[in-house]
């Protein structure tokens, strides 16, 4: 309520004895007295040009906003969608009419379950203080505890069905992502979350996460689903150690005989390849050399046939040619040892042979 008067300290009988209503009009004139400016027209149609201009200033300044790189703006008009804009900078109705929501689409959100990152800016990217240690305790399937801590990216992928479909997006997505960790972490027994099945964990859970998250219509689009530090409760966290050492312990003698498994039996594979192939080209050799033998007795009986005394002494002369090359050596002999005379006359072998046998 605005009223006007001369006496500011003047009582209102209506306000119980209280000082009367903020008058703006007074207000505006000790500030024009102050700076010694002097409306044109009066002090009141000064004072409405001055509010004009206020007001003109205050809808410039609220016309115009600008959307970053990695987001998109959702722009409403009187609580109502119009339409989503893309980066840069853009107009709207002034005043409230108009209100643009930033949403960042193409920025990786996530959420931490267990433990808290200083300084975070979003409020939902965090566990409460009085839930931390809370959404760590799970039962396994085969009635242990163990304490879990994961973490949740994702991104916006509807900004529409972000904004509009569900009141808290990112609230309820703390909400699926605990009921899901903990149903998955259920179905297993204390052995698989701590050593062995952290992948398949990882896996079953963002597959579950992604199809609540749709069911629910969130506008939400699930990148990894990372598990973090898994131990045992406190009271039996050192025999659980215990078994992780032998685990560790365990794959690393396998992962050492697989070394030398891929070490010695290549090479022995190798090897038994060269003594194959050296095998199979030693049979070739020696089916071709009896083929080639073959074809050379052959043809060989077959001039002999034509003419036998021929063919057997040259058979003969070329077998000593063989046999004794280069002999310069006189053989005597008895005159009883006529079967060995032909050989007291190399000479004129040699000559008969290189005259293609005929004597």
């Amino acid at each position: 309520m605005f009223t006007q008067g001369n006496n500011s300290d003047q009582k209102d009988p209506r306000n119980n004895g209280a000082k009367p209503a903020f008058n703006l009009d007074r207000l505006l004139s000790q500030l024009l007295a102050r700076y010694r400016c002097t409306p044109p027209g009066g002090g009141r149609s000064g004072i409405v040009v001055l509010a004009v201009l206020v007001l003109s200033g205050l809808g410039l300044w609220t016309a115009y906003y600008t959307v970053p790189s990695d987001s998109v703006a959702v722009v409403q008009r009187f609580g109502k969608y119009l339409y989503e804009v893309p980066p840069g900078l853009h107009f709207k109705l002034p005043l409230g009419m108009d209100v643009a929501t930033i949403v960042p689409v193409k920025r990786q959100l996530k959420q931490e379950f267990g433990f808290a990152t200083p300084g975070a800016t979003d409020p939902y990217q965090s566990p409460r203080p009085r839930d931390q240690q809370r959404e760590t305790q799970m039962v396994t399937g085969d009635l242990n505890a163990a304490l879990v801590e994961w973490v949740v990216q994702y991104r916006i992928a509807d900004p529409f069905k972000f904004l509009f479909e569900v009141r808290e997006p990112a609230e309820t997505l703390r909400y699926v992502s605990e009921s899901v960790m903990r149903e998955v972490v259920g179905d297993r027994t204390v052995d698989e979350v701590i050593t062995v099945g952290r992948q398949e964990i990882e896996i079953e859970a963002l597959d579950k996460m992604q199809r609540l998250s749709s069911k629910y219509v969130m506008g939400i689009s699930i990148d990894q689903v990372q598990l973090k530090n898994i131990n045992p409760p406190l009271p039996v966290q050192d025999s659980f150690n215990e078994v992780n050492q032998a685990q560790q312990e365990k794959e690393k003698l396998i992962n050492e005989a697989r070394r030398d498994y891929n070490k010695v039996i290549p090479l022995a594979q190798g090897e038994k390849d060269q003594r194959i192939r050296e095998a199979d080209g030693y049979r070739l050799k020696r089916i071709n050399e009896a083929e080639g033998d073959a074809a050379r007795f052959t043809a060989l009986l077959a001039e002999y046939s034509k003419a036998p005394e021929v063919t057997r002494r040259r058979i003969y002369i070329e077998t000593l040619q063989a046999v004794l090359p280069d002999i310069q050596a006189k053989v005597i002999v008895d005159k009883q040892a006529g079967g060995i005379l032909p050989l007291l006359n190399l000479g004129a072998a040699n000559r008969e042979l290189g005259n293609g046998g005929r004597p």
